[in-house]
């Protein structure tokens, strides 16, 4: 049995993973690694991209810079969450704010030392991210659409670092980013129907508050829409190998997200939309091993060859 101090301190540390949405950051971390595998390096060996200290201290440096950001964007939604997501902003709350901004200026700091070790051009993208973070967190995010927009362009930023480390600029790669960004769009602009009650008591500006449901609901349709182009086009116009399952799956399933978006009314429903996307990118993580399984064999037994 675990005495009481034992369990405050579990509690805690729970308080704190749910803070940083520990699960978000594993699923970005597998993503670069998958995407530094088998999309931006693929003729290189299993063991040069895994073992890649400077890769390794990238993908380090973003989960920590991530991590920092879901802790300023915590301390700056405080109140809103309280209303929004009570639940979890009362399991958020047993970690203390002043242990919060220490942890946020801790986890900075060693991004941007993670970085040194790569290169000075990796030390002033890390430290452009932070400052995006804080500046989004501090004045973009009441702004209508431009604040959806930046978020997921931060959101998006690990993996255009890894893009970057390996000098990788095919067409196919900036397809799959729009039909990414697309998506995560679509989705932020679902959380601010989801959000409209703590939005409207913290006057944050959204688009629903603004010019109404309707018109964020246009919006989401269209850039649901847009996705289909870049679906489209790597089913028919790109070698993805066995993926174009996971685009033909996509597309039925965002027409009919589509259906329901023109019947949802209620925060039950934005959260089952919002949920369908969020299904929807986690799944194209893991999609991506379906590239070329040949490869994905075959790097699976050189793994066992080291």
């Amino acid at each position: 049995m675990l005495s009481r101090k034992n369990k405050l301190l579990l509690l805690k540390l729970l308080s704190l993973f749910s803070v940083v949405r520990g699960y978000n950051i594993l699923i970005i971390v597998i993503a670069q690694y998958l995407a530094s595998i088998f999309i931006l390096s693929p003729d290189l060996q299993l063991r040069k991209v895994v073992f890649d200290i400077n890769l390794f201290l990238i993908v380090l440096a973003s989960a920590m810079v991530i991590a920092s950001g879901y802790i300023i964007n915590n301390f700056y939604d405080a109140e809103k969450d309280l209303i929004n997501k009570p639940r979890k902003s009362m399991l958020d709350r047993l970690v203390s704010q002043r242990f919060k901004l220490t942890t946020y200026f801790l986890l900075n700091f060693l991004a941007v030392f993670a970085a040194s070790y790569v290169s000075f051009k990796a030390v002033v993208f890390f430290s452009a991210y932070i400052f995006g973070i804080w500046f989004y967190s501090h004045k973009l995010k009441k702004v209508p659409f431009v604040g959806n927009v930046v978020s997921v362009t931060l959101a998006i930023a690990p993996f255009f670092a890894v893009f970057v480390y390996y000098k990788n600029f095919e067409t196919v790669i900036f397809v799959h980013a729009i039909f990414l960004f697309c998506l995560m769009l679509a989705r932020e602009m679902i959380k601010d129907l989801e959000n409209i009650a703590g939005d409207l008591a913290q006057d944050y500006r959204t688009i629903p508050i603004i010019y109404g449901a309707r018109i964020s609901k246009i919006g989401i349709s269209i850039l649901i829409l847009l996705t289909l182009v870049p679906s489209w086009l790597l089913i028919k116009k790109f070698e993805i190998g066995s993926m174009d399952y996971y685009f033909k799956g996509c597309v039925l399933l965002l027409v009919l997200f589509l259906m329901l978006l023109w019947r949802s009314n209620t925060k039950k429903d934005y959260v089952w939309l919002h949920n369908i996307l969020k299904f929807v990118i986690i799944v194209g993580v893991f999609s991506i091993l379906l590239i070329d399984v040949d490869l994905v064999l075959n790097r699976l037994l050189s793994w066992k060859i080291i």
